[in-house]
């Protein structure tokens, strides 16, 4: 697993190397979206509105609400509306309530069209006032309800003796016949207070007579999901999910990405990174049959996960990279040998890269007449699934070049053990390096001087079977 930390600049990567394969993906996940919406019918929400009047505790409303849910409660609903084939099991998962504040349950209704949802959720209101009602009523005490009336019915006596004590007490010309039917007047008065407060403190009056506030509103648009959200969501989803894939499989990558770990792996020193340009034209001509092409068309031709090549030099700088790699290769051979290079199959800018060295030890090799020039370097491809190396005939020694971050430890372990059955020690590891080029004045006899080392590695190629 790779440990390198997932930046913008990595997402920024994938956005802009995989715009073509995101683009097909999102229209996909788009057109996903839209056939789902096809399976599903549209759906239309609308609620009714039912005050509660009088003081109601938070735990009291809950249970309101699972009343208005409740499968008494919906039945009753289904049989008032008399929908053909639908019956109060299919209606309870259509309707929900929920307590808003002021005492007011929301009941919501659900149904295909506006016309249902609407007559959906006033029938279930309805049908709510009317079962809480007869609950109400049921439970109502007709001892406890009598009380009340012959409470008054006392007061109603007690109010009219009072009447006929103050009128005994006298015309109200002595001060004691008016002391007296200023108490009685009093008296009345207080007692009928107390009879007026007792009836508002009566919880059987304080939690009755429920309200439907209104026919609810026809709905006008329908419910979450949508079709365009649905369609907006299959294309989201399939985006996030396509750059998701990408991060995860460069999180898993097992490909070797330094100089370090590779000389490691193959178990030889490094000799150098040289210079490729990069040539999009050419890599897009190479690329033949209905495979390339639909790699062509989604973009994945070109690798994602590596850094954007740097800008390098003119074609001189690169080549004194060449040179340097083979003067170094010079100083490690104190005699002069033929050596393999081994390039790994499918590794176009490795096999650039070796036929530019190869190249360049021809051109060192006839500007030494007397024959110092060494040593001699055949190109050869190597499979990296079943690795097979020439045997040593008359070279004694091997050369890998191959790029970076396109190998794993275990492959190029298999390359090693190839070469080591083949009785080829592994000299050195030469790294492959894309870059972008400046065009210079004298590129074209630069070119003209590769020419001759990519003839070679094609044919060399062939030999190594």
């Amino acid at each position: 697993m790779s440990d390198d930390t997932i930046r913008l600049v990595t997402i920024g990567r994938i956005l802009r190397r995989r715009r073509r394969l995101l683009t097909i993906l999102t229209l996909v996940g788009a057109l996903v979206g839209y056939g789902t919406s096809l399976l599903l019918p549209p759906r239309y929400t609308t609620s009714a509105s039912v005050l509660l009047p009088g003081a109601w505790g938070e735990r009291e409303l809950l249970t309101q609400t699972e009343i208005a849910t409740s499968s008494v409660v919906v039945d009753r609903a289904a049989a008032a509306l008399g929908w053909t084939g639908v019956d109060g099991s299919e209606l309870r998962e259509q309707v929900t309530a929920k307590a808003a504040d002021g005492n007011i349950i929301k009941i919501a209704g659900t149904a295909e069209t506006p016309e249902r949802a609407q007559q959906l959720s006033d029938q279930v209101a309805q049908q709510f006032v009317a079962f809480v009602d007869q609950i109400e009523g049921d439970k109502a005490d007709p001892e406890g309800t009598a009380k009340p009336e012959a409470l008054r019915q006392l007061v109603v006596q007690t109010s009219r003796r009072i009447a006929e004590l103050a009128d005994g007490a006298g015309s109200g010309q002595s001060v004691e016949s008016v002391q007296t039917r200023t108490e009685l007047a009093k008296l009345r008065t207080a007692l009928q207070e107390a009879v007026d407060k007792l009836e508002q403190a009566d919880p059987a009056t304080a939690k009755a007579n429920m309200v439907v506030m209104g026919p609810s509103v026809r709905p006008t648009g329908e419910a979450p999901p949508t079709r365009t959200q649905l369609i907006a969501g299959g294309a989201l989803l399939s985006f996030l999910l396509t750059v998701v894939g990408h991060l995860a499989a460069a999180r898993m990558s097992r490909r070797l990405r330094t100089a370090p770990e590779i000389a490691a792996a193959l178990g030889a020193a490094l000799l150098g990174t040289v210079d490729v340009p990069d040539e999009p034209a050419r890599r897009r001509a190479e690329g033949r049959g209905p495979r390339a092409l639909t790699r062509r068309l989604l973009g994945l031709d070109v690798r994602w996960d590596v850094p954007t090549p740097r800008n390098s030099g003119d074609e001189a700088g690169r080549q004194i990279r060449y040179r340097r790699v083979y003067a170094r290769l010079q100083d490690l051979l104190p005699v002069p040998r033929r050596l393999l290079v081994v390039v790994p199959d499918g590794d176009e800018t490795a096999l650039r890269a070796a036929g530019q060295l190869v190249a360049e030890a021809e051109s060192d090799a006839s500007a030494n007449a007397s024959g110092g020039g060494y040593p001699v370097l055949r190109v050869v491809g190597v499979s990296v699934s079943r690795p097979m190396v020439p045997d040593r005939d008359e070279e004694a020694g091997a050369v890998v070049v191959l790029s970076a971050s396109s190998w794993t430890a275990g492959e190029l372990a298999g390359v090693a053990d190839a070469c080591a059955d083949a009785r080829h020690a592994i000299v050195g590891v030469v790294l492959a390096d894309t870059v972008r080029s400046r065009p210079s004045r004298d590129a074209g006899r630069h070119r003209d001087a590769t020419t001759p080392a990519l003839v070679v590695s094609a044919d060399t190629t062939g030999g190594a079977g």
